[in-house]
C-alpha cells in the first residue's frame, strides 16, 4: 500500500514540479537579460528543492514516488540534451503557464534547453535507487 501511494503522489507531483522548474529558470532568464533582481526565479527553484527534499528523503514515503516523478523529467532533459527540436513539439503540447511566468512560450523549453529538467529528474532517480528506501 506504501508503494501504490507514493506512485499517486509522485504523479500528482509531476506537473508541480515540472512547471517551477519552467517557472524558477525563466525568472532566472529574465533577471539574468534585464539585469534586475527578481526573487520569482529563485523563489520557484527553492520550492521545487523542497518538493524534491520530501520525495528524495521522506523517511514515511516511497521511492517509488520519486522514481514516477524522476523518469519523466530524465527522459524530458534527456530528449532536449540530444535532440531539442524533436522535444519542443512534446512540451508544446502542455498547457501554457503564462500567469507563473508571463511569457507564452511552452512550458519546459527553458529548462530542457539549459538541462535543469535532466538535473531535477537525475537528483529524484539517483535518490530512488538506494536499496535501503525499498524495505
Amino acid at each position: 500500500m506504501r508503494h501504490v501511494i507514493g506512485a499517486v503522489i509522485g504523479l500528482a507531483a509531476l506537473p508541480v514540479v515540472h512547471y517551477l522548474t519552467e517557472a524558477g529558470a525563466v525568472g532566472l532568464r529574465s533577471c539574468y537579460a534585464l539585469q534586475q533582481p527578481d526573487l520569482r526565479g529563485a523563489g520557484c527553484l527553492a520550492a521545487v528543492v523542497a518538493v524534491i527534499a520530501v520525495l528524495a528523503h521522506g523517511p514515511w514515503l516511497s521511492p517509488l514516488a520519486a522514481l514516477v516523478c524522476g523518469l519523466p523529467m530524465a527522459v524530458l532533459g534527456a530528449l532536449f540534451a540530444v535532440a531539442p527540436w524533436a522535444a519542443t513539439p512534446v512540451v508544446g503540447a502542455l498547457p501554457p503557464m503564462e500567469s507563473l511566468t508571463g511569457t507564452a512560450e511552452a512550458p519546459g523549453v527553458v529548462a530542457g534547453v539549459t538541462g535543469l529538467s535532466l538535473v531535477v529528474g537525475a537528483l529524484l532517480l539517483v535518490s530512488a535507487a538506494f536499496p535501503a528506501r525499498w524495505r
